[in-house]
């Protein structure tokens, strides 16, 4: 996050920023009242969406858990209908959460949802296979499959060969140099 006027204007044209406060309070009513429910938690995994916006956050959900994922880009709730697919995938929505809830604790969620008049959508799964896929139906095309650890980063271990070795300098006093009190 930056001050305004503190970034490049190409940049900030680029950015896709939607803020609903009261959504934001209705995310957090199913969140507490999920977690309140103790071993019956229907929420196995959460993030939020922030910068990245659901580029960043499926990813990151299903990494998180040791999975892959496959996710259909026009389950995703908008309010704008006229959004690109790259706006869509990359709006940063601090109102918006991914939440990975098993098939069998849905029925719970859906009624927490519903009592808190907050709109959801399964928007895909999470797959045994660490990678990556993205449909948009809209385009009839696959704008994302890739393996995860090619996004998220498994950088190669870095080898250094390290040795030692002693400076010699002379001593000051021999050097000509006086040090002052």
């Amino acid at each position: 996050s930056m001050a305004s006027g503190q970034s490049n204007e190409d940049l900030d044209f680029a950015s896709v920023q939607r803020d609903n406060p009261e959504m934001e309070r209705r995310c957090q009513e199913v969140i507490d009242a999920c977690w309140q429910l103790g071993d019956n938690n229907p929420i196995q995994f959460i993030h939020d969406v922030g910068a990245g916006g659901l580029s960043n956050a499926l990813p990151e959900l299903v990494n998180d858990g040791g999975r892959g994922g496959n996710f259909e880009l026009r389950k995703v709730l908008s309010d704008e209908p006229g959004m690109t697919p790259l706006e869509l995938w990359c709006n940063e929505s601090q109102e918006r959460y991914v939440m990975s809830v098993a098939p069998e604790n849905m029925p719970v969620f859906e009624a927490i949802c519903a009592r808190e008049r907050a709109p959801f959508a399964v928007v895909g799964e999470a797959t045994a296979e660490q990678h990556l896929k993205l449909n948009d139906s809209q385009f009839d095309n696959k704008p994302i499959d890739m393996p995860l650890d090619v996004l998220l980063g498994k950088p190669p271990k870095m080898h250094r060969d390290v040795s030692s070795r002693k400076v010699s300098s002379p001593a000051l006093d021999d050097a000509g140099i006086t040090l002052n009190d």
